[in-house]
């Protein structure tokens, strides 16, 4: 009998254990069987108890202190330590029936999801016929305000991508704290990041602003001292990676957001339902379109 589940993932700050909360509150309001997993060896508050919790095997703070390890490193130590003890989850997952579903809350580290082979190695693990069989989706939040600068929205977007071709479950891609740039952006000027093209860096305000306050134009001056870091941040050789890192996601056309605000339950709401086309929770459901005049808040498909 297979289980279900959905690993919530991203870079340290986009949200991913206030995600977390606010599904299980949404699922707890419907009166929906959740269990909560916590894989953050580093996580010191919860909004809800996890029912399990992977410091309860081993935590980060030791491994710094008795291996003398940095946090990144620490954290893969973690890592390849629960790799080998993997009867910590089997135990709790393996008497689950299909009516929960399993929330697994990883770090924000993304080494773990772009350059590591562990995550691939334990999503393996957890969706094997014969083992624990969950049918498992990933969701990877970026927090909304990075669309503020361009270069670090495509910078996320890469990370998500890799994620996406590393671990090879079924993904979404999420905005999430879409409460914080409200004012910030246009309703219509956010839609264009819901499917990323490089056309988004042709009229980044933040690049026309420093332009215009330093009375200087796109033609950068190739020759800038290597050392000096702002000159090499703005010069021309980072905007031609800026374009190729957004071409390189243009061509591969695999990502594409759904906006999050997690105050708002039909928001969560419909995350849910996508969550749960893609592990296939009820096999005749289909996502949660919202009403019409809403819809545009809610835009996006799973990649």
């Amino acid at each position: 009998m297979s289980k279900f589940g959905v690993m919530v993932m991203g870079p340290a700050g986009a949200g991913k254990s206030t995600f977390c909360a606010a599904l299980i509150t949404h699922l707890q309001l419907n009166r929906r069987s959740c269990f909560y997993v916590n894989l953050d060896p580093a996580a010191e508050s919860f909004e809800h108890a996890p029912d399990l919790d992977i410091k309860e095997l081993i935590s980060l703070e030791d491994v710094m202190e008795e291996m003398s390890l940095g946090p990144n490193g620490g954290l893969i130590y973690c890592f390849e330590f629960l790799m080998e003890n993997l009867d910590f989850l089997t135990e709790a997952l393996e008497s689950l029936t299909e009516e929960y579903l399993i929330i697994f809350d990883m770090p924000g580290q993304i080494e773990l999801y772009t350059h590591v082979p562990i995550l691939p190695a334990l999503t393996k693990f957890l969706t094997r016929s014969g083992s624990l069989d969950i049918r498992l989706c990933a969701a990877y939040l970026l927090e909304a305000t990075f669309v503020v600068e361009r270069a670090k929205f495509f910078a996320g977007t890469l990370s998500a991508m890799s994620a996406m071709i590393m671990l090879e479950i079924p993904h979404i891609n999420i905005l999430s704290k879409m409460d914080l740039v409200k004012d910030q952006v246009r309703k219509k000027d956010l839609k264009r990041f819901l499917t990323p093209d490089s056309g988004l860096l042709d009229d980044d305000p933040v690049e026309i602003a420093r332009q215009k306050a330093e009375g200087t134009t796109g033609e950068e001056v190739e020759a800038a001292d290597p050392l000096d870091k702002d000159a090499v941040m703005k010069g021309a050789s980072f905007r031609r990676l800026n374009r190729a890192v957004a071409g390189l996601i243009e061509n591969f056309s695999m990502v594409s957001y759904l906006k999050l605000d997690v105050q708002d339950e039909d928001s969560v709401g419909a995350i849910l339902s996508y969550i749960d086309d893609c592990i296939q929770y009820h096999e005749a459901q289909e996502p949660k379109e919202l009403k019409d005049e809403e819809f545009d808040d809610m835009d996006g498909m799973d990649g």
